[in-house]
């Protein structure tokens, strides 16, 4: 019995509440010092939370393997990534409240800088161009046309933006066109599959004509598309859980992941302080709550160990406002590993932090990724978190006779 189905038969009511804690790329190695990020940063908060719970090492997706931020949080909230691809475009559609109707294409789009002598990719970013630039460039692209293709094209956040592609005969299959390094050209969505074809035609011409219309811009002057993708219909979380549960995140993909699993998404704003104000404000409405810190991840990427750094001290700080609302099951993690020295994803361990009724507190007192290493959950993966926490809110029954 796959795990989601085996959720469907066991859960039942309950009035506890649980808060899943991700700070987006949470997982580091040393740095400065020797020390990792979460090391470096002055987590007084987390470490005694720490010390009256159970803490150990979680897997994104498999060992190994550096998962995306959609394959991450789908493990987080239980569905098995490997089973439940979802492409990015879908996320970043959902994210901004598009509807994608049955049968259409959505990708993430990203502007970029490339060198106009030799092709190549300069920045993949385009120096993280505010969102009003964005939308400035986005309505330039709107007047793009393909023959038998209703196009919608949206700016997202900064560099971001979907391009939906709605009409007969599309299908799924297609490669991206973000090499994922500078130095490299843009390259050609491909079909996956003799079906797909149509498709990568059409999205290969769209990329041509965007690239005359942006050819003179500075610093985008260019754009990539990733995870061109269908709506997959995923199961919803009440129905897999019986949760009635909500989003609080800033960054409309996570918003987009949320919705997919039927999370309702809340108005969080910008900061991690608007974040807690909605927590707050929706406590009594809600079984579970995603709360989602971005910035993490982005300092990451950046390669900005310091930044990093200040994030999860910012996190720390409202941690006591959060027990304060005295939820029955708090989980502290990321969905992936973003050590500020790599500037990426990667596939190290999450440190994972379990406070709840009926735990086995281990001896671990600091929370980080080394000293999680000695910790009583030992360790698990992304889809077993769930089910943990339904147990220790007793919302499963017992399985089998």
């Amino acid at each position: 019995m796959k795990q989601l189905d085996l959720m469907k038969e066991l859960h039942v009511s309950s009035d506890k509440k649980i808060v899943m804690l991700i700070l987006d790329g949470l997982g580091g190695l040393p740095g400065p010092g020797g020390k990792t990020e979460l090391q470096a940063a002055r987590t007084p908060n987390m470490d005694k939370l720490c010390r009256d719970s159970i803490v150990g090492l979680s897997t994104a997706v498999a060992p190994g393997i550096t998962p995306g931020s959609g394959p991450g949080h789908l493990g987080l909230f239980g569905y098995d990534p490997f089973e439940c691809q979802i492409g990015r475009g879908v996320l970043e559609a959902l994210g901004i409240g598009l509807d994608l109707k049955p049968g259409s294409l959505a990708a993430r789009g990203n502007f970029c800088t490339i060198d106009p002598e030799t092709g190549v990719i300069t920045d993949r970013r385009a120096g993280r161009i505010p969102t009003e630039k964005c939308a400035e460039l986005v309505e330039k692209l709107a007047v793009i046309t393909l023959e038998g293709v209703k196009i919608t094209i949206r700016p997202v956040k900064d560099y971001r933006f979907v391009l939906i592609f709605e009409g007969k005969g599309l299908e799924e299959g297609l490669t991206e066109t973000d090499p994922l390094r500078t130095g490299e050209k843009p390259l050609p969505v491909e079909p996956l599959n003799p079906a797909a074809k149509k498709s990568a035609d059409l999205f290969n011409a769209w990329i041509a004509k965007a690239f005359q219309l942006l050819r003179n811009e500075r610093p985008a002057n260019a754009c990539t598309l990733r995870g061109i993708a269908k709506d997959p219909g995923l199961p919803s979380y009440e129905e897999v859980y019986g949760l009635k549960s909500c989003a609080i995140a800033t960054y409309p993909m996570y918003k987009g992941l949320s919705r997919l699993v039927g999370m309702d998404v809340l108005d969080a704003g910008d900061t991690i302080a608007t974040e807690i104000a909605t927590l707050k404000a929706g406590w009594n409405r809600y079984d579970f709550f995603f709360f989602h810190v971005k910035k993490t991840d982005s300092a990451g990427e950046d390669g900005n160990f310091d930044a990093k750094v200040k994030v999860i001290e910012e996190t720390d700080a409202v941690i006591p406002e959060i027990m304060a609302l005295k939820p029955d099951v708090l989980i502290i993690t990321g969905d992936h590993s973003t050590p500020a020295t790599l500037k990426g994803h990667s596939w190290h361990e999450l440190p994972i932090l379990l406070h709840a009724p009926d735990i086995r507190i281990d001896q671990v007192s600091s929370f980080d990724e080394i000293a999680c290493m000695q910790g009583g959950l030992g360790h698990i993966r992304h889809v077993d978190i769930m089910p943990l926490a339904m147990a220790h809110t007793d919302r499963l029954n017992k399985y089998g006779a």
